[in-house]
């Protein structure tokens, strides 16, 4: 368990050090005189530190600090693709005081891992916080340029490995909706989060990557890696030189969502005021420059927008696991 720091968060967040600026935001501690919350509030992240999920826990859970008279706390309780945090936050009271953090993992693990249940009805959702699209990066010592060569190089070298996030990820389904797409094999090499995958990436143990760019932008910039193209729908206006996947010839377009979650029985009153507290953070000129450093969109919205989105990606993830063929081994 690690509090929300600033040199922690430097630390885990290279890419994003420069938003920072000065720290903590001091603002009037308003919510303690409601009676909630009376003591730290914990952000569970089910994902190592140095990826998109635990960088915005961190930014959040600062900006929450300064404004709501308690300390946020975030746990990085991680394994099973990122199950046990999820299972972690989902068995925790419903009191305000247990928050998850995720990514659409929590619609794609339940079908890829054959749970008896799906996050996106057994939690219950507070905020739409961010949104982002998955990158295809490969090891300079490759010297790929495109999709197009990373396919062909494939094709000539069978089984290449791919990192992602974890098994169950989206990054696990892209990987996989590419293969079939271009007709390749990848070995897919899960780890405990980006923060592990990307020290294996940057020293070649494994050469490709299917990563949130939050991750890998300063390797890229440094060239290191490079950005073949990504899975959102259009190209970011913050990485603008990085082709789509459907761009490159290739059908495959899967966003990612960050968003907010408690336990399904947690009362609304206190899911409406975290909810505007997550709105109101993702206003601020500070966090929005963070987020910009990282290559997060922020979103903000209501505990039901999210929900939807959340189910709807549930049923598309059970599709694609099934037409995909893909198996947790």
């Amino acid at each position: 368990m690690q509090k929300i720091g600033r040199r922690t968060f430097i630390k885990q967040t290279a890419a994003a050090a420069a938003a920072l600026g000065s720290g903590s935001i001091a603002a009037p501690a308003v919510w303690a005189q409601g009676g909630y919350p009376n003591k730290p509030i914990k952000f569970i992240v089910p994902l190592a530190p140095g990826g998109a999920i635990d960088f915005i826990a961190r930014a959040i859970g600062e900006r929450m600090t300064g404004t709501i008279g308690q300390q946020i706390v975030v746990e990085n309780k991680t394994g099973a693709g990122g199950t046990i945090g999820m299972d972690t936050a989902m068995k925790s009271d419903p009191d305000g005081y247990t928050v998850l953090i995720t990514n659409d993992n929590a619609a794609s693990a339940p079908h890829i891992m054959s749970l008896t249940y799906d996050y996106t009805n057994e939690l219950k959702p507070v905020c739409y916080l961010g949104r982002q699209s998955q990158y295809l990066a490969a090891h300079s010592s490759l010297n790929i340029s495109t999709v197009k060569d990373l396919v062909a190089y494939v094709k000539a070298n069978p089984g290449l490995g791919i990192a992602s996030s974890g098994v169950g990820s989206n990054q696990h389904v892209a990987a996989a909706w590419l293969a079939q797409e271009a007709g390749i094999k990848l070995d897919h090499v899960p780890y405990r989060g980006a923060g592990q995958a990307i020290n294996d990436l940057i020293a070649a143990h494994v050469k490709t990557a299917f990563l949130g760019p939050t991750a890998l932008i300063q390797h890229a910039r440094a060239g290191t890696l490079k950005l073949l193209a990504h899975t959102g729908s259009k190209r970011s206006p913050i990485l603008p030189e990085v082709p789509t996947l459907e761009e490159s010839g290739y059908k495959v377009v899967l966003d990612a969502w960050y968003a907010a979650f408690v336990p399904k029985n947690t009362p609304n009153d206190i899911v409406a005021k975290l909810n505007a507290e997550m709105n109101q953070a993702l206003k601020d000129p500070k966090l929005l420059e963070t987020f910009t450093k990282g290559v997060v969109e922020p979103v903000g919205g209501t505990p039901e927008e999210i929900g939807k989105v959340a189910q709807a990606d549930s049923v598309k993830y059970a599709r694609l696991v099934k037409d995909l063929n893909i198996k947790t081994n």
